[in-house]
């Protein structure tokens, strides 16, 4: 009789448990009808529609730039983005960066991405474009704001830039509606 007690104990709990799951995902904030807003570290290297500043020997470089996304599915956000950054150094000049692509969210905490950036500096004979793969973990503080530590590979589509690929950490900051 304890046996048959405890078996559905543990049966009733993990019912309550995968129901608990089901409904976390339906209405999770990787749901889908869902908005993501997102803010992330960037490489100067690439044109990039994150955030950074670079400052040496007196001479600096900003960039300042969003991602959004909206859920078409649940864990699936198509993604565009955009930046805008510029230099003070003789080398360095304004550019305009974009990104469009798609972010899946594995098991609705593992993002993996694949996305398209490119840039146009200001002059420029020839502008990047990148084929970017990224995964990272998705730690939520609350239910509506994660961060996303991921690493990214960047592959030069621009051979006459560069024939060179960029390995990268980041940092994302993510806003989900």
């Amino acid at each position: 009789m304890k046996k048959l007690l405890f078996t559905a104990a543990i049966a009733v709990l993990g019912f309550a448990n995968v129901n608990a799951q089901e409904e976390a995902t339906t209405n999770g904030p990787t749901s889908k009808g869902k908005i993501l807003i997102e803010a992330n570290t960037g490489n100067a290297v690439l044109g990039t529609t994150g955030i950074y500043f670079s400052s040496t020997d007196g001479e600096s470089t900003y960039n300042i730039g969003l991602d959004g996304g909206y859920f078409i599915m649940d864990d699936l956000a198509l993604k565009a983005g955009f930046g805008y950054g510029d230099g003070t150094s003789d080398f360095d000049s304004s550019v305009i960066s974009y990104r469009i692509g798609a972010k899946y969210y594995v098991k609705s905490m593992i993002p993996v991405t694949v996305d398209l950036t490119g840039s146009s500096y200001e002059d420029a004979d020839e502008n990047p474009l990148w084929l970017g793969l990224g995964a990272g973990y998705a730690w939520f503080v609350t239910d509506s704001v994660s961060i996303e530590p991921g690493l990214r590979y960047n592959l030069s589509l621009n051979e006459d830039y560069t024939d060179e690929g960029v390995l990268q950490f980041n940092v994302g900051f993510a806003l989900h509606f």
